[in-house]
């Protein structure tokens, strides 16, 4: 099955935290707080891509308020933090909602994506993840981790799936 027909079935879009909805870089105040910067296209881009009909997954390592705050502010219902084995969180939810691995992708940046990566009917990542990374992703966006990779993919399956135009086209009545 060619790359085209894998991103038609994704009906559930999941996506890693650092690197992917963020730059990657981590910050700290010297009181141990921590700070991520966010894309507003990227989470316009999720928005777009739940009204289509696909659900939204965030399965991360790390643990982050920050993060619950910001799929609040996105309707992301499925938010797994904390996660060690990311294939097995996948594997629970699509159970949970009746889907397949097929009908699943997931957009990670590191080697510990790739279990889960690897899996997934349709697979995505970052420029900047390591070659090994990228060699295993079925999609490599152009833009960069938290600069709009997010938004990027997003229209890529709206795209595929036939409904990008029908996602944009209230902007442009």
């Amino acid at each position: 099955m060619d790359n085209l027909e894998k991103v038609k079935r994704v009906r559930l879009a999941g996506f890693d935290v650092d690197g992917v909805l963020t730059d990657g870089a981590l910050y700290y105040t010297d009181a141990g707080e921590e700070f991520k910067a966010f894309n507003a296209q990227d989470g316009h881009g999720i928005k777009m891509l739940q009204e289509s009909g696909v659900a939204i997954v965030i399965i991360t390592s790390r643990k982050s308020k920050l993060m619950e705050r910001r799929a609040e502010n996105l309707g992301i219902q499925h938010l797994y933090q904390g996660v060690e084995n990311k294939l097995e969180a996948m594997n629970a939810l699509l159970q949970q909602l009746g889907l397949t691995l097929e009908q699943a992708s997931y957009m990670g940046d590191d080697v510990l994506d790739l279990p889960l990566m690897r899996c997934c009917g349709y697979a995505a990542s970052v420029p900047e993840a390591p070659a090994i990374v990228r060699q295993h992703a079925h999609y490599v966006t152009r833009a960069g981790g938290g600069r709009g990779a997010v938004r990027e993919f997003c229209e890529h399956v709206l795209h595929a799936q036939g409904n990008l135009d029908a996602a944009l086209a209230r902007y442009l009545a």
